[in-house]
């Protein structure tokens, strides 16, 4: 089968672009066809980061470079006051196994989606405006049947990489696609801000007020001055209300939540007024929810597999685990000489063990209300903290002892996949 392999992948995003690039890797004459809801590449979105093992694997792919040379350049993360003034800064660590909040790896999500897709661009077959709209699973393949085009074809397996919203994972888990969709209690809105409010600073600025309200903005090397802004609303299981108004909005669309935004930040301090103003001048707004994937399982013991966001969305390891899902995906297709049954389960064995190392349960929400307090004492206390933490720099003694005695970012056992030579 090695030689006339025809794989499908929904999304056209991080996750199915490694796991293309490796699958040709493995496989040169293998047929690829990337199906992609939007009308054309996302090459937009947030700032992204790379840890654990999958720093390893954009070396292998020789990527590194290139990724380093569009980083944002982001030398770490500040707390500021209502005046703009920092209280607290976390400084990158400047190595690859132990990094704090801000990556050696830091780089715009559409950067880093060009940097992936460009090697694979004239050797698949990518069609735009497309999704999947239901399958049928037989000893002889996956017959899948489109939404737009109505056209019913077969493949060998299909790869869902279609984020953490992804109806391929509901359809095979039987189930509703947001039972698995694991809410954080955190709504965010990103967009580019065509003036660089940062003035300059290579520092991520931070700002919180109370309610769960953070206005955040992140350094842009746009030579032209620009930043990105983050409008964040952090909220309890208590707060209902709140949550309720923000999903709402959410599901209506980006006019529906900016108008939420402007209300909920119009007391805001710091630079709120110039961000809010800056989100109606931006030409790539985006809101989501902050939020995990959690599944059962992988796959369904057959041609159906869950790469990247659709089968575990985890913010700040999110984008890693898509590299590495890619990596081993192919990788395993490779070393069982494409049994796709044994290949799809030998995946989930290896990565769902790692993946809810990484998830954390009720600790991840945790850390993040106590890092966004929702009154003005907690936030007082919170500020207090961070103060003498970076005061006395014990974050960086942690850090510094913590790799002297080997305790790094913990990484996924990569297999020593027998990858052929290119060019031979």
């Amino acid at each position: 089968m090695a030689k006339s392999l025809n794989v499908l992948i929904s999304g056209s995003g991080i996750a199915g672009s490694v796991f293309a690039f490796w699958l040709l890797r493995a496989y040169p004459l293998a047929q690829i066809t990337i199906v992609e809801r939007a009308p054309s590449l996302r090459l937009t979105g947030a700032s992204v980061d790379i840890r654990s093992s999958a720093v390893d694997i954009i070396k292998w792919m020789g990527a590194e470079a290139e990724i380093r040379k569009n980083s944002t350049n982001e030398k770490g993360m500040q707390w500021v006051n209502a005046k703009g003034k920092p209280f607290a800064t976390l400084g990158a660590t400047g190595r690859t196994d132990v990094q704090s909040m801000t990556s050696e790896f830091e780089i715009f999500r559409g950067a880093l989606g060009r940097i992936f897709i460009e090697p694979v661009l004239d050797k698949v077959d990518l069609q735009f405006n497309e999704t999947v709209d239901h399958y049928e699973e037989s000893a002889e393949g996956v017959k899948v049947t489109f939404t737009n085009s109505k056209q019913t074809k077969t493949y060998d397996m299909l790869v869902a990489a279609d984020g953490y919203g992804s109806r391929i994972r509901g359809a095979m888990l039987g189930t509703h696609t947001q039972e698995q969709v694991h809410d954080e209690g955190v709504h965010v809105a990103y967009f580019t801000i065509k003036k660089d409010l940062l003035n300059g600073s290579q520092f991520c600025q931070w700002h919180n007020e109370p309610g769960g309200r953070v206005t955040g903005l992140r350094p842009d090397p746009n030579p032209e001055g620009q930043c990105r802004a983050m409008l964040i609303n952090v909220t309890t299981k208590s707060q209902k209300t709140e949550k309720a108004r923000l999903n709402q909005a959410l599901a209506e669309g980006n006019e529906s939540y900016m108008r939420l935004m402007e209300e909920m930040f119009e007391d805001a301090g710091w630079l709120a007024p110039q961000i809010l103003k800056g989100m109606r001048e931006s030409d790539d707004f985006y809101c989501s929810l902050f939020a995990q994937t959690r599944c059962p399982k992988l796959q369904d013991g057959q041609r159906v597999v869950l790469l990247g966001d659709a089968g575990y969305a985890t913010p700040g390891m999110g984008t890693s685990l898509a590299i590495m899902g890619g990596y081993n995906l192919a990788g395993e297709l490779l070393r069982h000489n494409c049994d796709i049954p044994k290949v799809t389960q030998a995946y989930e064995e290896l990565m769902l063990p790692f993946v809810k190392s990484q998830q954390g349960g009720a600790v991840g929400e945790i850390v993040m209300q106590l890092l966004n307090p929702q009154t003005s004492r907690g936030i007082w206390v919170r500020d207090t903290f961070m103060a003498v933490l970076t005061g006395l720099k014990i974050d960086k003694i942690a850090m510094h002892v913590g790799g002297w005695f080997g305790f790094m970012e913990s990484k996924l056992s990569l297999p020593d996949y027998a990858w052929p030579v290119e060019g031979q």
